[in-house]
Parts: C-alpha cells; structure tokens; sequence
C-alpha cells in the first residue's frame, strides 16, 4: 500500500535496468557483521532497491522484504514493484546506519551499504570486506577504514574470501 508520502515505486516508473548490479556477497551468509555488501548508484532508494530486486542473485533467494535505514536514502517507499510482485519497505531495527536487511523465505541478510559518492578503489574495497570470511566490523568502522586509509592494500588488509 502507498501513501500520499511514501508512494510505491514500480519497475516501470525507473526505465531501464541502469546497468550490473554492484552486489559482492559471502559464500556462506549467516556468519559475519555482513554477509554481503551493496554499492547503489544513488540515495533515491525507489530506484536502487528495483535494481537490487530484479538482479538479486537466485540461487540467494527471493527477496520479499527489505529494511532500510532512512538516514541513509533520500527517499523511502512502503513497497516497491518488481515484475509482478510487491516488496514491502520497512525500517531496520536500532540506530544502524549504512545497512540494509534483505528477507528471504529462508532467511535474513544483514548487507553493507556502501556510500554511492565513494571513488571506484573505495566502494570495491568495501565490497570485498563486507563479503569476506570473519568479517566483524561494524559499518562505520569498515567504511572509515575504507575512506580513511586510501594507501591500504585491500588484499593485506582483508583476506581473500574463500
């Protein structure tokens, strides 16, 4: 359901798919701060999370619900339309910032959100530790690390993931 303030998004008002989707996740979720990391082309989180659902790996699950931090959007939709299914938007519980929960019937999937305006080195130097084994990090402790130490080899400072 829509409001006057938060109207549903749909697929068809965004055009076309904006280009691949920025997406680097764990091989086995479920056991780190993250499983995964998310690096959106914008803060208009209509827009993002369309691209996000319809290019969701498969073999991860269905997205049926998605929980936001509304500090981190300009925006934020009740639901947004993908295809012919609703995703329902809601809130992500406590004062976490730059993270997204991604609910699956099977299970939910803690996600780091990458700040859009961060130079290439540093948004795929996120990704990767977001996604890598023993991550414990929270996300302003990773995305500090990230943007404050432009000289770091990510493949010294986070190991690889297996």
């Amino acid at each position: 359901m829509s409001t006057a303030n938060r109207p549903a998004a749909s697929s068809e008002d965004q055009g076309p798919v904006r280009g691949s989707l920025r997406l680097r996740m764990a091989r086995d979720p479920g056991h780190n701060t993250f499983d995964g990391g998310w690096w959106p082309r914008s803060r208009a989180l209509a827009v993002e999370l369309v691209d996000l659902v319809e290019q969701f790996p498969a073999e991860l699950g269905t997205i049926t619900r998605v929980l936001v931090s509304a500090t981190d959007w300009d925006d934020r939709p009740d639901t947004v339309t993908v295809a012919d299914r609703s995703v329902d938007v809601g809130a992500v519980a406590g004062a976490d910032t730059q993270v997204v929960d991604l609910v699956t019937p099977e299970r939910t999937l803690r996600v780091l959100v990458v700040p859009s305006g961060l130079t290439d080195d540093q948004g795929d130097e996120a990704l990767l530790a977001a996604a890598t084994r023993g991550n414990r990090h929270s996300a302003t402790d990773l995305l500090d690390t990230v943007t404050e130490h432009p000289d770091v080899d990510p493949r010294d400072h986070w190991p690889a993931v297996d």
